[in-house]
């Protein structure tokens, strides 16, 4: 866990920037703990957004999969925008997007591994876009698990329900879309230097 955090680029401990500057010293504030005071409900703000937006994300794709199994399902596909874009149901028991169906196991304890990171991160978490990266990833890495331990063939073996099939690509799901969102989004802020605890740092 220590180090996915450190890829990530969270540091371990948030006794100091990247520059060696006290945080209680920042902005000119003294060392009286005003700043620590005024970063504290800052920092709970951005907890909530992650924990919003992986709700949003996750409810989202659970509802879809419900109704695509209910409604979808051994049933002939919906063209969408001719055969462009069609809704069709299958059951995908390996990664995202179907890589990987031998290694159903090993996709769900990452999914798992995954989750457990980012709670953790959460603690440490100061940046609204790393917020919103963190809750798409959360709520899709949700979406999928909950497919993987509750749905056939046995518990952490599941397949997941993918429904959304573009013409030569793969067949997907809404989980799959918030995690590769998450992830362009991470990407994104790390390029520009912005690391979770709001700190920029320059290579």
């Amino acid at each position: 866990m220590a180090e996915a955090e450190r890829i990530i680029g969270t540091p371990d401990t948030p006794d100091a920037d990247r520059d060696g500057q006290d945080p209680d010293r920042r902005e000119g504030t003294g060392t009286d703990g005003t700043a620590a005071e005024t970063e504290r409900p800052r920092g709970k703000r951005r907890v909530a957004v992650l924990f919003a937006v992986a709700v949003v994300a996750y409810a989202l794709d659970l509802i879809s999969k419900m109704i695509v199994v209910a409604r979808l399902e051994h049933h002939e596909p919906i063209e969408i925008v001719g055969d462009w874009l069609r809704f069709e149901a299958i059951r995908n028991a390996g990664a995202a997007f179907g890589f990987g169906e031998a290694f159903t196991v090993i996709f769900t304890v990452i999914a798992a591994a995954v989750i457990v990171v980012i709670i953790r991160l959460a603690r440490k978490l100061y940046s609204l876009p790393w917020a919103i990266a963190l809750g798409l990833l959360l709520g899709g890495a949700l979406g999928n698990l909950t497919d993987r331990i509750f749905r056939s063939p046995g518990v952490f073996e599941g397949a997941v329900v993918d429904f959304i099939a573009p013409k030569h690509f793969a067949v997907f799901n809404l989980a799959d879309s918030a995690i590769v969102c998450g992830g362009i989004l991470i990407v994104l802020l790390s390029f520009r230097g912005l690391d979770p605890d709001g700190t920029v740092h320059k290579d």
